[in-house]
């Protein structure tokens, strides 16, 4: 028996050339290595905050093009690979130059954790499905590039009976805090452990290569809905644990493994964490600090605000990929409010564009509602902010209750999102024209150079971008969950010049289910009658028509289901599978979303 047990992980996150990144959680201190069977290997040291221990290990030396089962190792024992009925994880790269091969993204959100933890009849887990599929046939071929994992990993209020057990013994609890959620760092690490030992997730995390990004339920259902729900969260006496624990664990258990190697090494706070005896404080002070600056519009001059950034983004053959923080860094202020801060607003456009076939944003609320819901969240903005005090607490107390705080409810940033996707895809496929990034363009909402006309109000239409040579990407897909349910649906532009396709693609839960009260409204908003009556609505309030029209193209499906985007030169397909009473997985929709 190992003197230091693995308890989490190994989880392989990140495949970068010749190299890869392995996240573990031990028992005690320790040294972790990694090694392959192809003599490829790494070694890093734990780092300890609030006496737990964690390691992300970089592996080097990798054989392009190839696969190669690995073995970790603390403290020189052999803790990995555990017995059991799975193949051997392995890490497989991408050839050196992988420009003609298919790119396989797995994607989906909302996973509780799994049936025999929650206590709830629920459908069967999707991604547990997932990964018996996948071991079943375990050819490294068919090992996607990446799955994309879109937000509520884990459930900080909405807790299993085991957790709650262990919350009702705690011999701290901080005054007014709810009795069966999370708030301390502590607590929060239970989650992880509950969710990501089951076996068939462990193994599937130990060898497919994995990206997060977090929603509400990480930190609490409705986080960051307005200006006012902030006000009300940081009167509570206990707020303060909750949010620096959330964030903390956040960036330990998710964030941390989505950084390349490179990024690793530049990441500041991984420096001062990893150099510390005990990052316990530093990691408090860094949730604080996260809260404290968000939430707010900069100063004068945005574009020199400096916060921490959730969001990132990477490359996998001619895929690019942008993953989008959709919650912590929300602009609140009534009249400003922005999903992502202008800084950061620049820092997608300069990522959208470039040289690539095509582009997925990950979102974790869908940009793309069905259009009566959106109707109904754009009007309920537009009160909310109403000067008369009556009307904009009426909007507000609604706003909560229905969770009206998706894209729709930001509007300038569904606006500019629209006009950002039409400047890229206004190309022909011929190569004759294509946007192009001039040098020290701003490209943030409201400043010269972006989706906002210079110097006017975020998020309006500015002038169409500048462009040069290239090809237009063959294909624009925004990956979402939030809504537990899955659909695809597809934008049109009023401007026949875009011509590269863009895509909604939903699909949510992993593991949970929609009540069935909201099934027949999530049906009726699609419904042509109702977006009309819902258009009426929110033209009361004054709001302009969309820039854009969207129509659905597959769904609604309400089960459990995983999603897959797969790539094949300027080809783009989606299929949502759902899990069956067996266990096992069924497609229920497949879309060709370009037309080769």
């Amino acid at each position: 028996m190992p003197a230091t047990d693995l308890l989490v992980g190994p989880l392989l996150r990140r495949v970068v050339g010749t190299q890869a990144t392995i996240w573990v959680e031990t028992s005690a201190p320790a040294t972790v290595t990694v090694r392959t069977a192809d003599g490829a290997t790494g070694t890093a040291p734990t780092f300890s905050a609030y006496q737990h221990h964690y390691a992300l290990v970089v592996v080097s030396g990798l054989a392009p093009g190839a696969a190669s089962s690995y073995e970790v190792l603390l403290g020189g024992e052999l803790v990995w690979p555990l017995p059991g009925p799975y193949p051997p994880s392995v890490i497989r790269t991408r050839a050196a130059d992988d420009r003609d091969q298919p790119v396989r993204l797995v994607f989906g959100s909302c996973r509780e954790a799994t049936q025999h933890a929650t206590g709830r009849e629920l459908p069967p887990d999707a991604l547990d499905a997932y990964a018996r599929g996948l071991a079943a046939t375990p050819d490294p071929a068919d090992l996607p590039d990446l799955l994309v994992l879109l937000g509520d990993q884990v459930y900080a209020d909405e807790t299993s009976p085991t957790v709650r057990r262990l919350l009702r013994r705690r011999r701290r609890r901080p005054v007014g805090a709810p009795v069966d959620q999370v708030v301390s760092f502590d607590e929060y690490t239970k989650l992880y452990l509950e969710s990501w030992r089951v076996p068939e997730t462990r193994w599937l995390l130990s060898t497919v290569p994995s990206v997060m990004i977090f929603d509400d339920h990480e930190i609490v259902d409705d986080w960051n809905t307005s200006a006012a729900w902030r006000a009300h969260a940081r009167a509570q006496p206990w707020w303060g644990e909750r949010i620096s624990s959330g964030l903390a664990s956040y960036w330990v258990y998710q964030h941390l493994g989505n950084l390349a190697p490179a990024e690793i090494a530049a990441d500041p706070l991984y420096a001062r964490v990893t150099a510390a005896e005990d990052a316990t404080d530093t990691l408090r002070d860094f949730g604080h600090q996260v809260d404290q600056e968000s939430g707010l519009a900069p100063g004068p001059e945005p574009w020199r605000a400096k916060r921490y950034q959730w969001s990132f983004a990477l490359g996998v053959g001619r895929t690019r990929l942008v993953m989008l923080d959709n919650r912590c860094s929300r602009v609140l202020e009534p009249g400003r409010r922005a999903m992502l801060p202008p800084a950061e607003w620049s820092w997608l456009v300069d990522q959208a564009h470039g040289s690539y076939d095509h582009l997925v944003v990950g979102s974790s609320l869908p940009w793309l509602l069905p259009p009566g819901i959106h109707h109904v969240e754009a009007w309920n903005e537009v009160l909310a902010d109403s000067r008369r005090r009556w009307v904009a607490d009426a909007a507000e107390k609604l706003r909560r209750a229905v969770d009206l705080e998706h894209w729709a409810a930001f509007r300038r940033s569904f606006d500019a999102l629209g006009a950002l996707f039409a400047r890229i895809g206004g190309g022909a496929p011929d190569g004759t024209t294509r946007p192009r990034r001039e040098s020290g363009e701003s490209g943030e909402l409201g400043q010269p150079g972006g989706t906002g006309q210079p110097g006017g109000e975020p998020g309006q239409p500015g002038q169409p971008a500048e462009r040069a040579p290239g090809a237009a990407p063959a294909s624009i897909s925004v990956l979402s969950g939030d809504v537990h349910h899955s659909y695809v649906a597809r934008a049109r532009f009023a401007d026949p010049a875009v011509v590269t396709p863009v895509h909604q693609l939903t699909c949510s839960p992993l593991h949970n289910q929609v009540p069935a009260a909201m099934r027949l409204p999530l049906r009726l908003g699609w419904s042509p009658a109702l977006a009309i009556a819902a258009r009426a609505l929110s033209r009361t309030a004054g709001t302009g028509r969309p820039a854009l029209r969207w129509t659905k193209l597959a769904g609604p499906y309400f089960g459990n289901a995983i999603g897959t985007l797969r790539h094949d030169g300027r080809t783009a397909e989606v299929t949502i599978a759902g899990t069956t009473g067996a266990g096992g997985l069924q497609e229920v929709m497949r879309h060709q979303l370009t037309s080769g």
